[in-house]
């Protein structure tokens, strides 16, 4: 949701600090990997405890997250392999933030507390693969209540305000559910017409092929024509 409304305006705003990084020696991997550094830190703080420490660093790292595709841009060195490494490392984040969360709650609210963000992230991770799973179909899967940015946001908040974390919690899993659901829909219906689509390209592409040839032909047998007699 977020994603889809927000992205132009915030990749903008940003756009004067990528420019100002690409005048270092940093790389946008350079900061991804600062990125899961961070995560990693924060996963432990939230482990043991300290939860206003860990929603300090949590901003922290998601700073780096946005601005490593404003460098790549600025820089001009947006590639696949960044895309993937950017998007793998952000599977990896959200797994070591959950994780850290089901720690504390294990030590103090329970084993089965612990249960509910793994919950969390394994259907976080169905939504990734809906949308990884449609593009390589050559379809999209974006979209939907609960996106990556918006379950930062609430981890965020229930890290801040720790009285309602669990509750917070249960809205993430609620919405991401719900997220998932909306993806699955989103594919199954856009599949349905798929062939359609293509079968309408490939008659395209064959009439536009055809008159290439036609055009070809008869630009040779102009020339055939005008070419002197020896």
């Amino acid at each position: 949701m977020f994603d889809g409304r927000f992205r132009k305006p915030i990749e903008k705003a940003v756009r004067p600090i990528g420019n100002l990084l690409r005048r270092t020696k940093l790389t946008p991997d350079h900061l991804t990997v600062a990125g899961v550094l961070i995560a990693m830190a924060a996963a432990v703080i939230i482990g043991r405890g300290h939860l206003i420490g860990g929603f300090v660093l949590v901003v922290l790292a998601a700073l780096p997250d946005l601005l490593d595709g404003a460098l790549a841009k600025a820089s001009n060195t947006a590639s696949q392999r960044g895309a993937f490494f950017d998007s793998v490392m952000d599977r990896i984040t959200d797994g070591l933030l959950l994780g850290g969360v089901a720690w504390y709650l294990a030590s103090h609210n329970g084993a089965h507390a612990a249960m509910l963000p793994f919950s969390v992230m394994a259907v976080s991770s169905v939504i990734s693969y809906e949308r990884a799973k449609a593009e390589s179909l050559g379809l999209q899967a974006k979209g939907g209540l609960m996106e990556r940015a918006e379950r930062i946001i609430l981890l965020c908040a229930g890290l801040l305000f720790s009285s309602i974390l669990v509750p917070i919690l249960w809205v993430m899993l609620a919405a991401t559910t719900i997220t998932a659901v909306q993806r699955f829909f989103k594919v199954w219906k856009a599949a349905a017409v798929a062939p359609v689509v293509e079968a309408k390209r490939d008659l395209k592409r064959s009439r536009r092929q055809s008159r290439r040839s036609a055009r070809s032909d008869r630009i040779a047998q102009v020339r055939i024509r005008r070419r002197p007699m020896p």
